[in-house]
């Protein structure tokens, strides 16, 4: 699914364009956080009258463009190591987190109904498991009944920070997916057809019969598919919801992560959903426009102060204060050709 297609899918109101000129801030990148960009953009165009233009395009695309400057930010659901950053002159901080769940299109299944298990998804999609009413799955699911049915294995195209987040848990539970396919926001894929963004995913899990994909949880909720239960780090099957996404990110020690990377799958804890993540801002230390960087953290100064009932609406987990604080702190690094900070704690 194409970017302005996905702009008909957004919110009501939602402010976003793809020109331009009519914009007051550019981004591109991650399809992960996008209807939690939509939702603030709306509200802030209408506070504000400054404009987002958002091309929800993948991490890949958005990493891509801020290293080229065609946009004034750009975004990632895999953050950047440390050494790249200072490679390339960016920075890096996360504005939400998000969560992503596993959907299935299964004739008489219902959300909530069907409960798996890292290492049973990884043998999913290294193509081990083929059936449905394979023993494996089976045995997480007594008394369901699951149909002789092929798994048609839908994953991601594009460079994705979705791809890397799963993968990053996939590694972590299943040797032998870490050693044949690791993690990236790219990978190759040993089965499965491939979708462009999570709006891709969705489209072809919901309309492939016997399919399984991964997409954030907003994502499922809009386009009303059948997610499963997952069986978390303590072993506990546990149903998404915002509860659980909050508990992952209570593990969040922003303070001790140098350049912010942090990874939050497969956290301890009984409460604790798998397969969680926060998403990345990047933008250049080193700022030729500094009045166009300044609107950026203004809008994200705003959507951290205004934005937490519209985040945790769509089910995704606005950043505590004391989180907010080393964030902004962290603008400090944003330089305008003078060499003074652009950003001096206020948001006009």
């Amino acid at each position: 699914m194409q970017p302005c297609r996905i702009l008909l899918l957004a919110a009501a109101g939602a402010v976003l364009g793809f020109a331009a000129q009519a914009a007051d801030i550019s981004g591109a990148g991650a399809t992960f956080p996008y209807p939690i960009y939509a939702k603030w953009a709306a509200a802030y165009a209408e506070k504000t009258g400054v404009k987002l233009n958002y091309q929800s395009i993948g991490s890949g695309g958005g990493i891509a463009q801020i290293r080229a400057r065609t946009v004034d930010f750009g975004a990632s659901d895999m953050p950047l190591k440390p050494e790249v950053l200072d490679k390339d002159g960016l920075m890096q901080f996360p504005p939400v987190i998000g969560a992503e769940v596993m959907v299935v299109n299964l004739p008489g299944i219902q959300a909530g109904q069907m409960t798996l298990d890292g290492p049973t998804i990884a043998d999913i999609y290294l193509g081990k498991i083929a059936k449905w009413n394979d023993p494996a799955i089976a045995k997480l699911n007594p008394g369901l009944p699951l149909p002789d049915t092929a798994i048609a294995v839908v994953h991601r195209s594009d460079g994705s920070g979705t791809t890397f987040i799963f993968t990053n848990f996939l590694s972590k539970i299943s040797p032998e997916w870490k050693a044949k396919v690791s993690e990236g926001t790219s990978v190759q894929w040993p089965v499965g057809l491939g979708g462009k963004g999570n709006e891709g995913v969705s489209a072809i899990t919901s309309r492939t019969m016997g399919a399984i994909g991964y997409v954030e949880y907003a994502y499922a909720l809009q386009n009303k598919m059948v997610h499963t239960k997952l069986v978390n780090h303590d072993g506990v099957a546990l149903e998404p919801s915002i509860g659980v996404f909050q508990a992952a990110a209570a593990n969040a020690d922003w303070k001790n992560a140098p350049g912010l990377y942090l990874i939050l799958t497969n956290q301890p804890g009984k409460d604790t959903w798998p397969i969680t993540g926060a998403t990345f801002i990047l933008m250049h230390k080193k700022q030729d426009q500094p009045d166009r960087a300044k609107q950026v953290l203004q809008f994200f100064d705003w959507a951290y102060r205004n934005g937490a009932d519209m985040a945790k609406s769509l089910s995704y987990v606005p950043m505590p204060p004391s989180a907010v604080e080393i964030f902004e702190g962290s603008w400090k690094q944003i330089l305008g050709p003078d060499g003074k900070p652009i950003w001096d704690g206020h948001a006009s």
